[in-house]
């Protein structure tokens, strides 16, 4: 597997997960469950910072992507579309 798609992958992950912390309870109900709500105070402080380290990791990646295709299809011949 080549390397932008892993960061491609990690990226979209961690901006799903990270999402999903911000922008919903779920991080509050969790961290009462297992007794660390005090915790919570410095939750913002990590989260938004990861949620946008994740969304440029995304996009990085796909720039990357982007760039490989285009240097793997530059010295491909192009096909015509009608047929002989």
């Amino acid at each position: 597997m080549t390397e932008y798609k892993k960061m491609l992958r990690t990226g979209i992950i961690g901006t799903a997960v990270a999402a999903v912390c911000c922008f919903t309870p779920l991080l509050v109900v969790l961290f009462g469950a297992v007794g660390l709500s005090a915790w919570l105070g410095w939750a913002d402080y990590v989260l938004f910072p990861a949620l946008v380290f994740f969304i440029l990791l995304t996009v990085y990646a796909l720039y990357r992507r982007r760039k490989a295709l285009q240097s793997c299809c530059a010295g491909a011949p192009e096909e015509s579309s009608a047929k002989p």
